[in-house]
């Protein structure tokens, strides 16, 4: 079973779960579970389960609190560590300084200067995802947000669009982003940067993956150098900084993705498969199977990525046409 800290309390406490047989427990994202204080509830998961358990604990920082963590509930564990530090030629990392009121140009500038198509754009809070992302669409470039407080069916379809490149730049907080597998980032900015140099490490550690070369691109002001002090300690290297004032900022600047989604409603249960898609749309629909990108299949839905010039054409077949022998209703993302 997999579940939250507060939704398996809850289950535990209404005798709806029995964890008595429990063989194996896994925490994992510890670090950030207790960051967001669920403390008290794992204690008490915990305390239900038997003393001859295996435990498991994953976590992206190893702080002492979750070194304490470990103490209370693991007997004599075996410690595995990955290094964290990245090569300094895969991940070019610049850092400049800003006030904020100037964040916002600043991340113009960023984007110009470094000719940035893709990226995750870190920041700390859900309102500042959501102020920036809104703020670079005024700006005509395509951004969406992530953050905890997307339901689930929200947070698929935002990760959807930015996996098939029908959305530029995605905005996330910490928790938001963990776990994501997003392959050929180019960037990853910090619009602030956290107190922690190696929760910095494992932010940037998206961008510069397989081989690739990457970018780490992070904004402080003058309060946060000892921030910036902290990285080049972590990573035994002196930082490349400068100012945003320095920037080249373009005021025709613009980023619009090649695609757009298009979701159907009908999935995996109506045993909709990505051949079925695309052979509908390269058809009956005309399409080239050059202008069809990223399927995507869940339970109760689809969404393929379409070039834009393409997708009046795709939309009108599926309006009238049919899918698998099916009438199936379909809507562009926006």
């Amino acid at each position: 079973m997999v579940g939250t800290p507060g939704r398996v309390l809850d289950h535990v406490r209404k005798r709806t779960l029995k964890l008595d047989g429990l063989v194996t427990l896994v925490l994992d994202e510890a670090d950030r579970m207790l960051d967001m204080g669920f403390a008290d509830d794992m204690k008490d998961i915990i305390s239900k389960t038997p003393n001859s358990r295996q435990t498991l604990l994953f976590s992206a920082t190893y702080p002492e609190s979750i070194e304490k963590m470990s103490r209370s509930i693991q007997r004599d564990p075996i410690t595995i560590s990955v290094d964290a530090v990245h090569q300094p030629n895969v991940i070019k990392q610049w850092f400049y300084e800003t006030n904020n009121h100037n964040r916002n140009d600043g991340l113009l500038g960023i984007f110009a200067q470094h000719n940035i198509e893709r990226a995750l754009v870190f920041c700390h809070t859900k309102i500042q995802c959501d102020e920036v992302a809104k703020f670079l669409r005024k700006k005509q470039i395509s951004a969406l947000a992530i953050h905890g407080d997307l339901e689930q069916r929200e947070r698929d379809q935002v990760l959807v669009r930015f996996a098939n490149n029908s959305c530029s730049i995605l905005v996330a907080t910490d928790l938001a982003a963990r776990g994501l597998d997003i392959k050929s980032l180019q960037a990853v900015i910090n619009y602030e940067l956290p107190k922690d140099p190696e929760v910095y490490v494992h932010r940037i550690g998206r961008t510069g993956r397989a081989g690739k070369k990457g970018l780490a691109v992070s904004m402080y002001t003058s309060w946060e150098v000892s921030r910036v002090d902290l990285i080049e300690s972590w990573q035994d290297a002196a930082c490349n900084r400068g100012s945003t004032s320095s920037l080249k900022h373009d005021p025709l600047f613009k980023l619009q993705p090649e695609m757009t989604t298009i979701q159907l409603d009908s999935g995996r249960k109506n045993k909709i498969r990505p051949g079925d898609i695309l052979g509908a749309l390269t058809g009956d629909a005309g399409l080239a199977s050059a202008q069809i990108g990223k399927i995507d299949i869940f339970d109760m839905s689809s969404y393929v990525a379409i070039e834009h010039h393409a997708c009046r054409q795709a939309l009108n077949y599926l309006t009238n046409g049919k899918v698998k022998g099916r009438t199936i209703r379909a809507r562009k993302l926006s």
